[in-house]
């Protein structure tokens, strides 16, 4: 799911800074130029505009968020929405478990090597390779919540390459290059459970393979593209084709048909290893200035970042802000945001026994609208949808964190999935934002004179490729080349999205067309054609999203 900067602060963060020339984008001022236009310079940032945070304090953040979950079939007595948690249980309790040492807000004016804009995954990893490739460096982030607060902090905790999709890639990059990203990709899988055992965290990473599963005829057999493709480049061992019965002896839902088995992933506790990295930083040196938004940014050289307390010069800069890229004038146009929401059981160890999901396996449907669910040490489910759009999605607010109206939707189609968990209550709610790339990947670039660098669009597979893409960015920030720089997520055009007023508006239509496609597919067995043709939309544009 999602990576790097921010949370539920009030005032101001550091999401809204532009990066052009004149890089605080202007409420609803429309962005112009061609898809496919490379990022242009990191330049400076002048004082930000509206407040983009979440509220930290829910439910009280979020107005009017009672509600009831409606009734799968519709025959039985709806029941109370879950609560929201204050942050996101995973956080809460990394938190508990371990709330570590206190990284007061920046004072004063410091001086650094390296700044790095945004303390989630991709700041967090940056940081890390950057000490591992100079261990003498000086490094700084700057975060404008607390290190987890943010998607790194409330994600599902997928630890997945780039394997599914390995069809798909090869037709646009060609073979050498889908399987060369790939490949990277396994690497950070795996990687990160080393260093995890290395670094003494954690963070419950649990390597037990990853399950896509059919739930409606429509979506039969649509792995099959990649196993064809995996077969003909050699790693076809990596995946297994499973019938109706064999899926649901791993996890028995009655609306699971067939599906595919991917060998090589894992799932961690997404805060426990947000927080794990924050402890191995602090004991390497690197300072860590947590509610510390960056209010005006200059790309210099050097770079020079003021906060509301201070100030940061350093040589070189990494802006790691994930969704709050939107909000980066030069960002802005190739990005977009949708929330993924999380509702979570009470601990139910004999029911998850019933229904035989005792493997660790993590499960994927195969919707458009996806949802993704796994388990939990002490037995609950935690059960996610992605793609949803709480609103128009100009703006980062309070709804991304919890909105009613989507939590609704998430525990409907788990109490759908899920018949026999009737009576095990859903203990509580939280959700995030995804940053949105037109391809599906995430993009990695420096300015032109090399000193500031960025990488985003994760599209809401970022555990794994943000260690990957600290890997590229702190090797961009020592000006190193090797093969990771030389991957095709490196200084490549990013897509363009329409602009304003078209993008919001037009992206809340589909969004909902691409979900109601789903669900008649999954109720009628077909979809409307006019809804189909909606749906679609984005792929006849050339975006890789959508049915």
């Amino acid at each position: 799911m999602v990576v790097a900067g921010g949370h539920l602060v009030p005032g101001r963060g550091h999401g809204h800074l532009g990066t052009g020339q004149v890089l605080v984008r202007q409420p609803h001022r429309p962005e112009h130029g061609p898809r496919g236009r490379p990022l242009r310079s990191l330049g400076d940032l002048p004082a930000p505009g509206p407040t983009r945070t979440f509220h930290r304090n829910l439910p009280g953040g979020v107005s009017g968020w009672a509600g009831t979950i409606p009734s799968a079939g519709g025959d039985v007595e709806r029941e109370p929405l879950p609560p929201p948690a204050r942050r996101s249980w995973w956080l809460e309790e990394a938190l508990a478990d371990d709330p570590g040492e206190p990284c007061p807000p920046l004072a004063g004016r410091v001086r650094a090597d390296v700044l790095v804009v945004g303390g989630g995954y991709t700041g967090l990893w940056s940081a890390w390779f950057l000490t591992e490739l100079e261990p003498s460096l000086r490094v700084v982030i700057c975060e404008q919540d607390i290190v987890g607060g943010g998607p790194s902090g409330r994600n599902g905790g997928f630890v997945n390459s780039w394997w599914n999709g390995l069809a798909a890639y090869a037709r646009r990059l060609g073979d050498a290059q889908a399987l060369a990203l790939c490949r990277a990709g396994a690497e950070s899988v795996a990687e990160i459970g080393t260093w995890c055992e290395a670094n003494g965290v954690d963070a419950w990473y649990t390597r037990a393979g990853d399950l896509g599963v059919s739930v409606s005829p429509a979506q039969d057999g649509r792995w099959r593209d990649t196993l064809e493709a995996a077969e003909r480049l050699g790693v076809g061992d990596l995946f297994e084709e499973l019938p109706p019965e064999r899926v649901r002896e791993l996890c028995d839902s009655p609306l699971f048909r067939g599906g595919v088995l991917l060998r090589d992933s894992a799932t961690v506790q997404p805060a426990r290893l947000a927080r794990g990295l924050r402890r191995a930083l602090l004991g390497r040196g690197v300072r860590i200035f947590e509610g510390t938004p960056v209010r005006r940014f200059r790309a210099g050289p050097p770079a020079e970042a003021e906060t509301p307390l201070g100030s940061v010069v350093a040589e070189r800069a990494i802006i790691a802000v994930n969704a709050w890229g939107i909000h980066w004038r030069r960002l802005r146009p190739h990005l977009a945001v949708r929330g993924s929401y999380i509702v979570l059981t009470a601990p139910a160890p004999e029911r998850l026994r019933g229904i035989g999901w005792t493997s660790g396996v993590s499960i994927w449907d195969l919707r458009a609208s996806l949802h993704y669910l796994r388990t939990t040490p002490d037995g609950r489910i935690a059960f996610g949808a992605g793609g949803l759009q709480p609103d128009l999605a100009r703006r980062i607010g309070p709804r991304f964190a919890y909105d009613p109206r989507s939590v609704a939707i998430v525990a409907r189609d788990f109490r759908r999935m899920f018949p026999s968990f009737a009576a095990v209550p859903l203990a509580c709610a939280w959700g995030g934002p995804i940053d949105i790339s037109g391809d599906h990947l995430p993009f990695f670039g420096s300015n032109p004179a090399g000193n500031v660098h960025h990488g985003v669009g994760y599209t809401g597979n970022g555990v794994a490729p943000s260690h990957l893409g600290g890997k590229i960015l702190a090797r961009l920030a020592l000006g190193i080349e090797d093969r990771y720089t030389e991957l095709p997520l490196v200084r490549r055009e990013p897509m363009r999205f329409p602009p304003e007023p078209l993008r919001s508006p037009g992206m809340l239509v589909v969004n909902r067309a691409i979900r109601r496609k789903d669900d008649e597919e999954l109720e009628r067995g077909r979809a409307n054609p006019v809804v189909s043709f909606v749906a679609r939309l984005p792929r006849r544009l050339g975006y890789e999203l959508g049915p």
